[in-house]
């Protein structure tokens, strides 16, 4: 393992065309050219590693330097990325050295206390302290049913049809706004909004191109914007039976949110919409005059890793008090080992090494997992994940943690 470890280094640009297609080869895609004919810009090279054989690729890993939304605030993030490991090298330890080479530079060079993937396999990560933290909704339904309530206030501005170089340029800011309330989000800056808008035709699946819109008030304010494909489709009939896509919806109010939706639900020649990526508790059921005409299908999306616990849960706000010692079992990464003292409420946290006996013990993928605040500690007490010490101290850990928003990251990396 040792040797293994020593002989993981980062890619330079001249390595990229190879890096990039072993990855690419692993996840039995063929890679867009722009893709692979130049690093792209929201790459860090510098944070990558790359196993090699000879002249060949055999696994593949990088981090993106992010910044995540926690309850009540912002932390530094590494978005672990582009992990793969060739059929030619799995279950020789290769991932396991990979995944701990990451993590023990982050602890030891004290950079991001948490880290976050978007797991491939549900069954891969959980080893390494990785636990689902943020679930999408897969949200789906038939627009004939799709209607908003009655009265549902819609505002009185307009949704227009716009170009992506106005859309960018008002949705940059808004979506800076909303996205420091909601645990789970994550920042965009250019290289990042770059990405966000590029639509290769290679990548439509016979859609159409990505359309845009802005929610404008009468004084001007843009205050909702949205983002969707349609494809066409037709019943043997004749029928149209079209399917629009919603791929981002967002806004700083429920009229302007409620307009959005209102243009989305009435598009000429569309049967069914999906918003795979929204969350299952999203506003727009609450406005509708048959919610179970909304149907969701969860599926789990970020995974949270606490790098270091103690900077880590200080990093996050409490919404009701808590002062509680948990014992932490990590035994992939040892430094987090032990009894740690977390005091909390609503204005900050501190978390720090004590000799005091415990009150709850916890894995460190339950931390992971309630750490956005979704997940209660009292569920995963009845999953065997957590065990209460102290009467009562689940209960006040669980409210705690908890946050009035459920975390959601609608960005995939």
């Amino acid at each position: 393992m040792t040797d293994l470890a020593g002989s993981l280094r980062p890619a330079t640009p001249e390595d990229w065309p190879t890096f990039s297609r072993a990855l690419f080869d692993v996840f039995a895609e063929e890679p867009p050219r722009s893709f692979v004919d130049a690093v792209p810009a929201h790459a860090e090279l510098d944070r990558s590693l790359g196993l090699w054989e000879d002249d060949r690729v055999v696994a593949t890993a990088g981090i993106y330097s992010r910044q995540l939304t926690v309850p009540g605030a912002v932390v530094a993030c590494a978005g672990i990325t582009w992990v793969t490991v060739s059929p030619t090298h799995r279950r020789q330890g290769v991932l396991t050295a990979i995944m701990r080479r990451q993590l023990t530079e982050l602890h030891e060079q004290q950079r991001e206390p948490v880290a976050a993937l978007w797991a491939s396999e549900s069954s891969i990560y959980g080893r390494f302290g990785y636990a689902p933290a943020t679930w999408r909704g897969n949200l789906s339904g038939s627009v004939a049913r799709l209607r908003l309530r009655p009265g549902v206030d819609a505002g009185a501005g307009r949704v227009d049809l716009v170009g992506v170089e106005r859309y960018r340029a008002a949705a940059v800011g808004l979506h800076d706004r909303v996205r420091r309330f909601v645990p789970g989000n994550l920042d965009r800056d250019d290289r990042w909004w770059d990405r966000a808008l590029r639509d290769e035709p290679d990548q439509r699946h016979g859609a159409t191109t990505r359309r845009y819109l802005l929610h404008t008030e009468p004084d001007g304010t843009v205050t909702g914007y949205a983002a969707y494909r349609v494809k066409a489709g037709w019943t043997d009939a004749g029928e149209p039976d079209g399917t629009v896509t919603v791929e981002e919806i967002r806004s700083t109010s429920t009229p302007a949110y409620a307009a959005l939706w209102r243009f989305l639900l009435s598009l000429d020649l569309v049967r069914t919409v999906k918003a795979p990526l929204l969350p299952s508790d999203d506003p727009l059921r609450y406005l509708l005059a048959d919610p179970r005409a909304l149907h969701s299908r969860p599926v789990d999306a970020l995974w949270v890793r606490l790098v270091d616990v103690d900077r880590a849960l200080a990093a996050r706000r409490y919404p009701a008090p808590i002062d509680l010692v948990l014992e932490v079992r990590d035994p992939f990464c040892p430094w987090n080992a032990g009894r740690w003292r977390l005091t909390g409420h609503p204005a900050g946290g501190h978390c720090a090494r004590t000799d005091r006996d415990p009150d709850l013990v916890v894995d460190v993928e339950a931390l992971g997992a309630a750490y956005l605040g979704g997940e209660s500690l009292a569920t995963l007490q009845a999953a065997g994940r957590v065990e209460e010490v102290s009467p009562g101290a689940v209960t006040l850990a669980a409210t705690a943690f908890r946050w009035p928003l459920g975390p959601w990251c609608p960005d995939e990396f």
